[in-house]
């Protein structure tokens, strides 16, 4: 079964050129598209797309609330969010991650980059670029808190060894980079980041590196 994606982002030129890259390829299917966050919602619940490809400004709703409604408690569907963005450091983004997308892109990022975030949030993973998410995080980790919410306090059911896997991946790093630096196999940190995400009740990376800034585990810049 191909991979279903709704396209959603108020610019008709931009949604032609996503359209033409990602049915190029033979796995990814186009089911859609939307001019604004409120037209993604209601195609989300029509279509039932498996990634929602999202434009963070746009009218009538934007792409951080479109987001939190798809992916909230009372999501109508499995869709996943990739949130676009002109600029690599618009802190829209991680309003978006916080709401409960599964990673962003640039809007002029490489076609392949695009298939492959495609295929790795369908797949249940993240697309967390470590030079671009590293950045946002420093620059805008001080915003994250919410005053609503207390500091979390449930690191304490991480061993050590999971509190150091996390504070890598808040980091940026891949499975791979994170064995290197701790010296043990992928599938071993494959594991590790299993039980961080289960403990935490958190959903992907994504989540896991915004919850180790908000909990104060890691601080910008360090």
């Amino acid at each position: 079964m191909p991979i279903r994606v709704l396209l959603v982002d108020d610019q008709p030129l931009l949604r032609t050129g996503f359209r033409m890259i990602l049915e190029a390829e033979q796995d990814i299917a186009v089911v859609g598209e939307a001019g604004d966050g409120q037209q993604g919602l209601e195609q989300v619940r029509a279509l039932q797309p498996d990634v929602v490809l999202m434009d963070i400004r746009m009218p009538r709703m934007d792409g951080v609330e479109a987001t939190r409604r798809i992916t909230g408690p009372a999501k109508d569907g499995p869709a996943k969010v990739v949130v676009l963005t002109t600029f690599d450091l618009d802190e829209y983004v991680v309003e978006a991650l916080r709401a409960g997308a599964s990673g962003f892109l640039l809007k002029d990022a490489p076609a392949a980059e695009l298939v492959q975030a495609i295929r790795v949030v369908a797949a249940g993973e993240a697309m967390l670029a470590p030079s671009v998410t590293r950045r946002l995080l420093d620059k805008y980790a001080g915003q994250l808190p919410s005053a609503e919410q207390p500091v979390p306090n449930s690191l304490s059911t991480l061993t050590e060894r999971e509190v150091e896997v996390l504070k890598l991946v808040a980091r940026g790093l891949s499975n791979a980079e994170i064995a290197a630096d701790l010296f043990v196999s992928e599938t071993t940190v494959k594991t590790h980041v299993g039980h961080v995400l289960t403990k935490l009740d958190l959903r992907d990376r994504v989540q896991a590196a915004v919850y180790a800034y908000e909990s104060g585990l890691v601080r910008p810049g360090q």
